[in-house]
């Protein structure tokens, strides 16, 4: 299973990238949300996981270009801390899921899982 995963800070990107790789998924991470715009393996993702804060682009507006692409790969919103304001845009503009960082006891494996089953 091929996870696209977009985060602007490389501690939390790359400790996101060896969790998943270590529960078997094939794993691309981008540092901004243009990267991920841009990255081949957007057409062929299972699952794209997208933070919200970055630099340029954020989440949410990565989503809705995203949604003007017609890419149908689920996408796993992720933040610290999620306001309901900001879980209802998220949701509204695209996410299947969003998440509260710190992501914990495997719970981005697992909603993963059922979003790609």
């Amino acid at each position: 299973m091929v996870v696209l995963l977009a985060d602007d800070d490389r501690a939390v990107r790359d400790a996101l990238k060896f969790a998943l790789e270590l529960d078997d998924f094939r794993v691309y991470a981008c540092g901004d949300g243009e990267e991920l715009l841009t990255h081949p393996a957007l057409e062929q993702c299972d699952c794209i996981v997208l933070d919200y804060k970055m630099p340029g682009m954020s989440g949410l507006d990565v989503l809705t270009k995203l949604a003007g692409r017609a890419v149908t790969a689920p996408v796993i919103f992720i933040s610290g801390p999620v306001s309901e304001a900001l879980r209802q845009r998220a949701l509204n503009a695209g996410a299947r899921l969003v998440l509260e960082k710190p992501l914990l006891d495997g719970i981005l494996t697992e909603r993963i899982r059922e979003l790609t089953i």
